[in-house]
């Protein structure tokens, strides 16, 4: 049976600050993240260190990210999101600031892993406020825009960076300066609207599994692995479509890397597209699943035939879009499988999955390019999606159950 689709009205007036208030917190968040890399050739000279030390202030910026957001879901759940929400923001925005001030590359790595605790607290902070403040049929789109500013903010950082300091020869440190500061008004923004964001209702005493119970829950760790396989498939492609499409195929570099940025864009707006659909149906599930096959036929068909030129950035866009259209619907199953008033600390564990599988590929697939066999990069990343496939079924699986409800039936029209 089909689901009949119908027309939404307008997000509310309100609806829009809330998600502008949020995403432009998570543009930053990802702004942030992104913005060192570009200053690298800058500070080995001017500091004399090498690539490697250099490549330690992202390293610890993420992995600082990753192994916080659990434990800073727990205080969100407890003591509400908004304060850390506003603190978080502004601490991460500080802290590039601060960079700009710095006398010498140690401080900077200091400034890197305070900005990581800052970031720790966006992704548990803003599901919290998104999953209370937003209503349910609105719920999709609200997800799929901060998925979707994210995603700008890692765009944005490299042009920025290299506009100011290239371009415009504003040298490294009022970059980062200007960067830094741009971070107030936002938080100036959030304090000032912070009576529209609300935060859940807590659940009365032992009305739902606490604490390690819910995270420890098969259902849990089965959307933790689901996060953790996708984000491991995702930056294995991003990370070496190029080096496997010259490899193989002998691909110019300008194909390859038009081919690689149809895959970013087509990934990047697809999100809109799976949040319209997770508003106005309720078979999650099947539209992950079907979309999810057809990225990994189209991406098993740039690693495996001798595409021509012309073909791989129409076909990596399509692979891509298909991928990030299945990611909000995803969002919203981890947002209904949540017990009431503990949605801090469930998004934190299983978002902390994405920075992690980013630290695990690029070794493997590295060494699959050494060692003389690039066709194995695209069967991989093949392999990771069809198990991430079985995990988001487990968890779906195990919800259902633990709701004891039968599978959700259409949505009504708004």
């Amino acid at each position: 049976m089909t689901d009949a689709p119908a027309p939404a009205p307008p997000l509310p007036d309100r609806d829009w600050r809330i998600i502008g208030l949020i995403g432009t917190g998570h543009f930053l968040s990802h702004f942030y993240m992104l913005c060192l890399a570009p200053l690298f050739p800058i500070w080995r000279e001017e500091f004399g260190v090498s690539y490697a030390v250099l490549g330690l202030s992202v390293a610890l910026m993420a992995a600082i990210t990753g192994l916080l957001q659990t434990p800073v879901g727990f205080l969100v759940d407890r003591h509400g999101a908004r304060p850390f929400l506003v603190g978080g923001t502004l601490l991460m925005a500080l802290s590039i600031a601060a960079m700009a001030l710095a006398p010498n590359y140690w401080v900077v790595l200091g400034l890197a892993i305070t900005s990581g605790i800052g970031n720790s607290v966006i992704h548990p902070a803003d599901y919290a406020i998104l999953g209370s403040s937003i209503g349910e049929r609105r719920m999709g789109r609200a997800f799929a825009m901060h998925t979707f500013t994210g995603n700008l903010g890692f765009a944005a950082a490299p042009l920025a960076i290299g506009l100011m300091t290239q371009t415009l020869g504003l040298g490294w440190r009022p970059a980062l300066l200007a960067a830094g500061l741009a971070g107030v008004p936002v938080v100036a923004a959030i304090v000032l609207q912070s009576r529209i964001l609300r935060d859940q209702a807590r659940p009365k005493k032992h009305a739902a599994p606490l604490g390690r119970e819910v995270l420890l829950s098969r259902t849990m760790l089965m959307f933790f692995a689901f996060f953790l396989l996708s984000s491991m498939a995702g930056v294995g492609v991003q990370s070496f479509l190029i080096a496997m499409l010259d490899k193989l195929w002998a691909t110019p570099l300008a194909v390859a890397s038009l081919t690689l940025t149809g895959y970013v864009m087509g990934a990047t707006g697809g999100v809109l597209i799976g949040g319209w659909y997770a508003d106005r149906y309720a078979s999650h599930f099947t539209f992950v699943t079907a979309l999810t096959a057809l990225s990994i036929t189209l991406l098993l068909a740039i690693g495996l035939l001798p595409l021509p030129d012309a073909a791989l950035p129409v076909v990596a866009l399509v692979a891509g879009g298909a991928l990030g259209a299945s990611r909000t619907p995803r969002d919203v199953m981890v947002k209904h499988a949540a017990p009431p008033g503990q949605m801090g600390k469930v998004f934190g564990f299983i978002s902390s999955g994405l920075p992690l599988g980013s630290a695990i590929t690029p070794v493997p697939f590295g060494l699959m390019l050494d060692h003389g066999v690039p066709w194995l990069v695209m069967p991989t990343v093949a392999a990771l999606l069809v198990a991430s496939l079985f995990c988001a079924g487990t968890a779906r699986g195990g919800a259902l159950r633990a709701a004891r409800v039968p599978a959700p039936s259409p949505l009504p029209a708004e």
